[in-house]
């Protein structure tokens, strides 16, 4: 689990363990590496994680175990900052860029979104496999996902699969794509429903 100074660490590690995980948290760049799958976790400000992620190289790490297949998971904010950009009190941060898209603040009458929500899952979906559509996880975030901008650039490139969640409207809620797996919600807080996402993912790492 990467420890860049963000995240809800000690939880996430408590639930991996769990689940079976051999937990390591660690802000090293060549542990974060050598991993068999790596955790980005995230709490707070999107400026301040990303701020927090550069601080340990954090952006270079999931990069660079994306491009040989390496499995990275991102939950709450972890997964926001792998989008092109977010913004939040009129201040626009870069994010990593693996997915285009913006995090912004959500159009409902109630915010911050904390609470448990039910989730339309993708077809096909991995993470969410074996779990009944009424499954409900635990959300904490004002900002999201609004829209999905990413459009494939060829016939033969596979779609992320993208499921979804609505608090006022519709934000992304998990994506799937290939050896990167994201969460809006915290699966470490979801009870029963988080475990069984938890053991799904860390089954496809192996």
């Amino acid at each position: 689990m990467l420890d860049y100074g963000s995240g809800n660490l000690r939880s996430a590690e408590r639930a991996l363990r769990r689940v079976g995980a051999d937990v390591e948290v660690t802000a090293d760049h060549r542990a974060a590496l050598a991993a068999d799958a790596l955790v980005v976790p995230g709490v707070g400000a999107y400026a301040a994680c990303m701020t927090g992620l550069n601080a340990v190289r954090g952006g270079r790490i999931i990069g660079e175990r994306l491009a040989g297949g390496r499995p990275v998971l991102g939950i709450c904010v972890g997964m926001q900052i792998l989008f092109e950009r977010g913004v939040e009190h009129g201040i626009e941060s870069a994010g990593c860029g693996e997915w285009p898209g913006t995090v912004e603040r959500l159009h409902a009458d109630v915010l911050p979104h904390m609470g448990w929500n039910t989730v339309r899952a993708a077809e096909g979906s991995v993470l969410f496999d074996g779990l009944d559509g009424d499954a409900r996880f635990y959300f904490v975030h004002s900002y999201g996902v609004r829209k999905w901008e990413l459009v494939p650039d060829s016939d033969t490139l596979k779609a992320p699969m993208v499921t979804w969640a609505n608090h006022g409207e519709d934000f992304v809620a998990a994506v799937e794509n290939g050896a990167l797996c994201a969460t809006q919600f915290h699966p470490e807080k979801s009870g029963d429903a988080g475990a069984h996402l938890l053991e799904n993912w860390l089954a496809s790492t192996r």
